[in-house]
């Protein structure tokens, strides 16, 4: 087997592009930033009324309750994948709503469905249940293909709930 020379031009573009790599990838002399996280533990949540809150997670995303702290008060509830805590507000006459264009915080969280149907069915089970507000069915993101609607819990924060079908 005959290994043939790189020309002259194509070993400069090499060159070039090794030389360009390494200086994107530092700047400074600077070496490459190291990922101190692994993922996502958990997301904290403060609800209006833990019981709603935690019935529509439960009873309606058909989730597990994982704990809690009754002094707090909190419960936790996770799908397996996802854990998300609810912290009781203290006081729920002195509530301030979210406003998701003028308020710091949490904008959404956005959860994964396996597949259409399964959006389909959770629209039906919204429609039913009581303190949930649907902000929109689901459509298609943008031009797709993900398909996504949005709701509020009973408690009012912003869920997003999405499919997106395996590329072919």
């Amino acid at each position: 087997m005959r290994i043939r020379p790189f020309s002259l031009s194509t070993l400069l573009v090499l060159i070039t592009i090794t030389l360009t790599a390494e200086a994107e990838s530092k700047t400074d002399n600077e070496a490459p930033k190291k990922i101190m996280t692994t993922g996502l533990n958990h997301i904290g949540l403060t609800v209006k009324d833990l019981s709603k809150s935690s019935d529509f997670f439960i009873e309606t995303l058909g989730w597990k309750r994982a704990g809690g702290y009754p002094d707090y008060p909190a419960i936790f509830v996770t799908d397996g994948q996802v854990f998300v805590t609810l912290w009781q507000t203290k006081n729920i006459e002195s509530v301030i709503e979210f406003d998701r264009k003028n308020n710091v915080g949490l904008h959404h969280l956005a959860l994964t469905v396996a597949n259409e149907e399964t959006l389909t069915e959770l629209h039906q089970r919204f429609k039913k249940t009581q303190g949930v507000i649907i902000e929109f069915p689901p459509e298609l993101n943008g031009k797709g293909p993900t398909i996504h609607m949005i709701i509020r819990e009973p408690s009012g924060n912003r869920l997003e709930f999405a499919f997106t079908p395996p590329k072919k």
